[in-house]
């Protein structure tokens, strides 16, 4: 996960990380706020996902929307 990607692109990567991962809240994606272990950790929570299996997710949206 490249975390300067995510950091430089936050203001419009999350709309669009609403949009892919629709269980997060307005709140959780401000907690996540360019930190991508932060982000990883609210997206395993939410769909039970490994922290593994959260990271590839994350991995994928960072290629889609980039």
């Amino acid at each position: 996960m490249n975390l300067d990607q995510l950091k430089g692109n936050w203001k419009q990567l999350k709309g669009n990380l609403k949009s892919e991962f629709g269980k997060l809240t307005d709140d959780e994606v401000k907690q996540a706020e360019g930190g991508a272990e932060a982000l990883a950790g609210i997206v395993q929570e939410k769909y039970g996902l490994t922290k593994e299996q959260a990271e590839d997710k994350i991995d994928e949206f960072m290629k889609k929307h980039s």
